[in-house]
């Protein structure tokens, strides 16, 4: 079954197929280090920006890929958008500028998921990068629907 046309839309199960997965035992602490998250609601002339490595996350991968903040969000800032559902994004590609040029932010992660819709997170930055003129260091990881890492590949 697709909705919209949209093979991220197609209903999956994966119930049973992920037994041998590890259980966390006890609480394990959060390592967001800042507030608002949503690309629409952040700042990028914040202090937390300011020469920081920064996470640019689709809205699902934190979900699936369970070790999302001690691999990928420790030591970093972070903002978050769904290149599919979300709209404005000429904005996000204005914000985005701006984490580079004004922030001057050290490193982008992009973390999507491997539908094709999730794409489109990449796309915005890659074009909000070189609307900027800078050459920060970019990098682009995929997480499958299960949370692998997929690809891990720097552009």
């Amino acid at each position: 079954m697709k909705i919209n046309g949209c093979p991220g839309s197609q209903v999956m199960d994966f119930r049973g197929t992920n037994e041998a997965a590890l259980e966390a035992t006890g609480d394990i602490k959060s390592q967001l280090k800042q507030w608002p998250i949503q690309l629409h609601l952040i700042s990028p002339s914040a202090p937390y920006y300011s020469g920081a490595d920064v996470v640019l996350a689709a809205d699902c991968v934190a979900y699936a890929y369970g070790g999302f903040h001690s691999k990928f969000l420790k030591d970093r800032s972070i903002a978050i958008a769904c290149p599919k559902l979300d709209e404005g994004q000429d904005a996000y590609v204005e914000k985005i500028t701006a984490l580079f040029e004004d922030a001057r932010i050290n490193t982008l992660t992009v973390i999507t998921m491997q539908v094709p819709c999730c794409r489109g997170l990449l796309a915005l930055a890659q074009d909000a990068l070189g609307k900027s003129g800078r050459k920060a260091p970019t990098k682009h990881i995929v997480i499958s629907l299960q949370g692998d890492v997929l690809q891990e590949d720097w552009i």
